[in-house]
C-alpha cells in the first residue's frame, strides 16, 4: 500500500476539500510546496541561532532532521515542520553568558527529555491533568513573560544602530499589513531582507571584527559552498550547568502549549481523529529537541508559519514535509549560507526582535482573550500581574553560584499564586477565586445578528 494516495487529479485541490495528511498532489507540486515550507520557516528558524550565537547551519540541519523524526514518530499522520523555538532564546542567552554553550545545550537536552516524558504521560493518561496544572490564566502569563523578559535584549541590539533597526521594524510591520496570504506570513523574513540591504548600503558588512581580523563580507566570500555543519556537545559536568538547566524548565510549558495548539489546529482543518496523536507529537518534539541539544542545535517546536501555509494552500499532506525536511538538511551543508546569516548586523536583529519578542508576549495575552479569562477575580489578577512584573523586570535569586532568573521565578509565582490562592479563596468562600470563563454576551465575533 502506498504511503500517500493521490488527491483528485493530483494538480489541484478539489473545491471545499483539503489534501489530507495521507494524500498528496503530484510530485512536482509536492516538491514545490515542500520548498515553500522551507522558505516559510526560514525567516524565524535562522533568527534564533543568529541571536543566541549558535551555528546557523547546525540548527538548520537539526531542524530538518527533527522534522523527519517527528513524521516517523507520529506515524506519518501529523503534518508539521519543527523550527527553532523562540522560547529558548532567553535561557540560552543567559546560560551561554554565565556558563558557556555546553551548559546551554545541556538545558536544551533537559527540556527535550522532560517534554518527551510529558508526551508519554499524555499518550496514556490524556491532556486533562495538563489543563488543570496550567489553566488559561497561568498558561497565558507564562508565555507572555517569556516574551517580555527578552525586552532588554531587544533594546541592546536596537541601540547599536537605531536607524537600521527602525527601518527594519517599520518594514516588518508594513509587510504584515500590506500583503495578505503567504507574503504577509513571512513579513519578518522580508523585514530582515530590507534591513540587511540597508545595513549593507551603510557599510555594516565592511566593518572588521577585531576577534577574527575579517569583515563579514570577507567571511562570506571565503566561505565554501559545501561543508559539514559545526557540531558541539552538551556539558553536564560544569558547576554552572545545573543552575542553568533550572532556567530552561519553564520552556517545557510553552512547548506543550504550542504542540497541543498545533495538533488541534490541524484536527480542525482535517479530521478530529488527529487529536489522538497529541501524545506522539509531544514525544516527537521532545526527541527532536533532545537530538538537537546533543549535537549543537537549537531546541525545536511545531511552527505556526507552516500551519499558516497549510491553511492558505489547503494542503496538509505529510509528503510535503518530508520534502521540506530533506531540503533543510541539504541547505545545512552550505557554509556560505551560514556565513550570510551570521553576518546579519545587530541593528537589523534589534528591529526584528523588538517586534518578535513582543509578539511572543501577545500570544500569551491571546490565550487569555481566547479563553475569556475573568480578570475581575483577584486570584487571576495577581497571577498575571506578579508573573509579568517578575519577568519584565528580570527578577533573580542567587546563592552559592546557583541562580534563578525572571522566567523561572515568574513561572513559579504564577503556579503558586493561582493554585494556593484558589485553595484559600474557595475555603473561605470570598469569591476571589477563578470562576471560569466570562459568560458570553451576545454573538462572539462577526457582524451583529437579529
Amino acid at each position: 500500500m502506498p504511503l500517500w494516495t493521490l488527491h483528485g487529479n493530483g494538480r489541484t485541490v478539489e473545491p471545499g476539500r483539503v489534501v489530507a495528511p495521507g494524500e498528496r498532489l503530484n510530485w512536482p507540486a509536492t516538491i514545490a510546496m515542500g520548498a515553500q515550507h522551507v522558505v516559510a520557516m526560514f525567516g524565524a528558524t535562522f533568527l534564533v541561532p543568529t541571536i543566541t550565537g549558535f551555528p546557523v547551519s547546525t540548527t538548520l540541519f537539526f531542524s530538518g532532521l527533527g522534522t523527519l523524526l517527528f513524521l516517523l514518530i507520529t506515524k506519518n499522520r501529523l503534518p508539521s515542520y519543527l523550527g527553532s523555538s523562540f522560547a529558548f532564546i532567553a535561557p540560552v542567552t543567559a546560560a551561554t553568558a554565565s556558563a558557556g554553550m555546553g551548559s546551554a545545550l545541556a538545558g536544551i537536552v533537559a527540556v527535550g527529555v522532560l517534554l518527551a516524558v510529558i508526551g508519554l504521560v499524555v499518550q496514556f493518561a490524556g491532556l486533562g491533568w495538563v489543563d488543570k496544572l496550567m489553566p488559561p490564566v497561568v498558561a497565558g502569563a507564562i508565555v507572555a513573560l517569556i516574551g517580555f523578559n527578552l525586552a532588554p535584549t531587544a533594546w541592546s541590539s536596537f541601540a547599536t544602530d537605531a536607524l537600521t533597526a527602525t527601518i527594519t521594524l517599520a518594514a516588518v510591520i508594513l509587510f504584515a499589513v500590506l500583503f495578505k496570504g503567504f507574503l504577509g506570513r513571512i513579513s519578518i523574513f522580508l523585514g530582515v531582507i530590507v534591513g540587511y540591504i540597508v545595513a549593507v548600503a551603510r557599510g555594516a558588512l565592511d566593518v572588521v571584527n577585531p576577534a577574527t581580523g575579517m569583515s563579514p563580507a570577507q567571511t562570506i566570500a571565503d566561505a565554501d559552498w559545501l561543508g559539514v555543519p559545526e557540531f558541539h556537545l552538551p556539558d553536564f559536568a560544569s558547576g554552572g550547568t545545573w543552575s542553568a538547566i533550572a532556567m530552561f524548565l519553564p520552556v517545557v510549558l510553552v512547548l506543550v502549549a504550542e504542540n497541543v495548539g498545533h495538533v488541534r489546529g490541524v484536527a480542525t482543518m482535517t479530521d478530529n481523529s488527529v487529536n489522538q496523536h497529541t501524545g506522539r507529537a509531544l514525544i516527537a518534539d521532545g526527541a527532536a529537541t533532545t537530538l538537537a541539544g546533543l549535537g549543537g542545535g537549537s531546541g525545536t517546536t511545531t511552527y505556526g508559519e507552516n500551519i499558516g501555509v497549510m491553511a492558505a494552500t489547503r494542503v496538509y499532506s505529510t509528503a510535503v514535509y518530508w520534502v521540506a525536511g530533506v531540503v533543510a538538511i541539504l541547505l545545512a551543508f552550505s557554509p556560505k549560507i551560514g556565513a550570510v546569516f551570521n553576518s546579519i548586523p545587530a541593528g537589523v536583529l534589534g528591529g526584528v526582535t523588538t517586534a518578535l519578542y513582543g509578539l511572543i508576549g501577545i500570544i500569551g495575552i491571546k490565550i487569555w482573550v481566547d479563553n475569556r479569562v475573568d480578570f475581575s477575580r483577584p486570584v487571576n489578577q495577581y497571577t498575571a500581574a506578579v508573573a509579568l512584573v517578575i519577568g519584565i523586570a528580570g527578577f533573580a535569586m542567587k546563592w552559592d553560584g546557583f541562580e534563578l532568573g525572571g522566567i523561572v521565578l515568574g513561572t513559579v509565582a504564577a503556579l503558586v499564586i493561582y493554585h494556593l490562592g484558589n485553595l484559600i479563596a474557595r475555603a473561605r468562600k470570598t469569591g476571589a477565586d477563578d470562576g471560569g470563563p466570562i459568560p458570553a454576551v451576545g454573538q462572539l465575533g462577526g457582524d451583529p445578528q437579529d
